[in-house]
């Protein structure tokens, strides 16, 4: 059984339909690429995944559980995890005072200690700059904020919007490197992407999504090398 399953969803914007009927799966351990371009419906897909937007149609499933009307906080309890688009650090809190919020739904003192060591172990920057306050990183260093954000809540899958969205080339390359590490570490991941190359250079399987619609799937690896993804999203 997939640990995530989105069956025949549908959203709208009033009259609007943004997503008009997809169905995918994210199996565990898996690292699956949404890709598409501006306006697809990925972030709106994201968002409807993890209780932010109430879907017209369909059902959202992990881990055996419906939790299709579940309130984005208790999703976050049952172990998802969401990095927004654009990051959305809290600005005029420290890096440390960020990170204490990402644990809110967890009660055991010793174990935040746990994985705050774990994220600055991860993001050494985040160490060095933890009484800075958030709105004062670059935007490289808020994205690695808003990361370990999310993985202080212990989550089992993250959902990862636009991580690359407005970095310099050598950011994008260590941001990418730590969602390897993240999927290495056991965190399954479902990431958002515009960069469709470089989602699908780390991905085990990829979605092409086109105005609300799955238009294909497969390995990511095929994806690469599939003619019409290359002259859509590859600039090839």
């Amino acid at each position: 059984m997939a640990m995530l399953e989105i069956k025949d969803l549908e959203v709208y914007y009033g009259m609007i339909q943004a997503i008009k009927g997809i169905s995918f799966e994210v199996n565990e351990g898996e690292v699956i690429a949404l890709i598409g371009a501006n306006g697809a419906g990925k972030t709106t897909t994201l968002h409807t995944i993890s209780g932010l937007i109430a879907p017209k149609k369909g059902s959202v499933i992990f881990e055996g559980k419906d939790i299709t009307r579940t309130p984005a906080h208790r999703i976050v309890s049952c172990g998802m995890a969401h990095v927004p688009e654009g990051r959305r650090v809290f600005a005029s809190l420290s890096v440390f005072q960020n990170l204490k919020l990402g644990a809110y739904t967890r009660s055991s003192r010793e174990e935040i200690e746990e994985s705050l060591r774990t994220v600055y172990t991860r993001f050494p920057r985040l160490e060095e700059r933890k009484n800075q306050l958030a709105g004062t990183l670059s935007g490289g260093e808020q994205q690695m904020l808003a990361m370990g954000r999310a993985l202080m809540s212990r989550p089992r899958i993250i959902l990862m919007d636009e991580p690359s969205m407005g970095l310099s080339p050598i950011f994008v390359n260590e941001i990418f490197d730590i969602i390897r590490q993240v999927s290495a570490g056991g965190t399954t991941v479902l990431l958002v992407e515009q960069n469709a190359k470089k989602a699908l250079s780390i991905a085990d399987r990829g979605y092409v999504l086109e105005t609300g619609r799955i238009v294909l799937e497969g390995e990511a690896e095929k994806l690469l090398n599939d003619e019409s993804v290359k002259k859509a999203y590859l600039g090839e």
